[in-house]
């Protein structure tokens, strides 16, 4: 039999006192008839909502564009975002709702517009900015001479000394520049910008075989802006870098005008069925192939078909779609393709003919191309080598 000594007494009284306590005292002490519910979920609630604040693992998860085992397919149309019937019709056709919509701005009129931006989120997409630093008027009065030729014409547009690539990084249009960063900021959701696109060409002022600029100009007019816009808080940036599909060997090494890995979140490339050295009937490999594995040999990151587009002059345009959608599957870098929605020297449209829009349809009904963007998703920055 247990003897009841001192000790065992006081611990069993101090025993009933904290049961006394527990029972009778806290609950009519700690708050109204709320604060004596008995629901577990409740009680459990803050503390796991507090919980979750301080731990990563229990946070929930942020979307990724596009998502795992998805690729996008955007849209560039004449009139962007200042008209969409041509993005109605496209959407009509295709039967699909494009997640990006890629529109230009040049640097000689253009000022930043947020209502331009804002009409491209309100219908469910990423902007794209094509960012221009010329003055295009001088290629539409170049084009409506009669009798020039299209490297004639090339030689007009791609001479304009005020928006040479070393004026950039010299500063002289800092405030331009700050004031599309402070702006693209206040948009408060991601916005991608495609800056100096084609610049292994010679067809543009930015390009470094034309208007006076020289080797590595273009990285360190990139770079400057990059850093002016890091500066002014413009994180929502998702940088694009897009060369023109390689056409022969006298085109120069793309690495010679990559920024850099800390610079670009998405790389691009820039290539059409129909045009130019591709006027025979070229695969989407045979002219994106040797593009995409040269990239592929200095930089990781995201790959996206920034304009793309097929004519129809040999009757075999829905044939080509047909093949490029079977054929993007493969290239598990590629993130995204942008088609080139006008008719433009030749009609490049998607609704050029109910066979070639029944094609793209076709192609773009797959599953891995059925999603919504949002603005709440964080771009994809990381596919690993092609």
């Amino acid at each position: 039999m247990m003897r009841l000594t001192m000790p065992r007494a006081l611990m069993v009284l101090g025993g009933a006192l904290l049961l006394t306590y527990a029972f009778a005292i806290a609950p009519t002490t700690s708050g109204g008839p709320e604060s004596r519910r008995t629901d577990p979920v409740a009680n459990v609630e803050p503390r796991v909502a507090a919980v979750a604040e301080t731990s990563p693992s229990l946070r929930p998860a942020v979307e990724l564009f596009p998502p795992a085992d998805k690729a996008f397919i955007g849209v560039m149309t004449e009139k962007g975002p200042h008209d969409f019937a041509a993005l109605d019709t496209f959407t009509a056709a295709t039967e699909h709702q494009p997640q990006v919509m890629l529109f230009s701005s040049g640097w000689a009129s253009d000022e930043f517009d947020r209502t331009l931006f804002d009409r491209i989120r309100g219908r469910g997409m990423l902007p794209m900015l094509g960012w221009e630093p010329w003055d295009y008027t001088v290629d539409q009065r170049a084009r409506e001479k009669n009798g020039l030729l299209a490297r004639q014409i090339d030689r007009i547009r791609s001479d304009q000394p005020d928006y040479r690539l070393s004026r950039i990084t010299s500063g002289s249009f800092d405030p331009y520049l700050r004031s599309w960063a402070e702006g693209i900021k206040s948009l408060g959701y991601p916005v991608a910008i495609r800056f100096a696109h084609e610049m292994n060409g010679d067809w543009y002022p930015w390009c470094e075989k034309a208007n006076g600029n020289r080797p590595g100009d273009y990285v360190k007019a990139w770079r400057h802006i990059h850093d002016l816009f890091r500066a002014a808080g413009a994180t929502n940036v998702i940088w694009v870098w897009s060369p023109n599909a390689r056409w022969d060997k006298s085109t120069g090494s793309l690495s010679q005008l990559y920024p850099g890995d800390d610079y670009v979140d998405w790389v691009g490339a820039t290539g059409y069925y129909g045009s130019g050295v591709f006027t025979n009937y070229w695969s989407f490999d045979a002219i994106f192939g040797p593009t995409i594995t040269e990239i592929g040999g200095f930089t990781s990151k995201p790959m996206v078909i920034t304009e793309t587009g097929a004519s129809d002059a040999a009757g075999r345009k829905a044939e080509w779609i047909r093949q490029t959608f079977q054929t993007l599957p493969r290239h598990k870098n590629i993130i995204g393709l942008i088609w080139f929605e006008v008719d433009k020297e030749l009609d490049w449209r998607v609704t050029s003919s109910p066979a070639v829009a029944a094609a793209f349809a076709q192609g773009v009904a797959d599953p891995r191309y059925r999603f919504t963007w949002s603005p709440d998703m964080r771009p994809r920055l990381d596919v690993g080598h092609p």
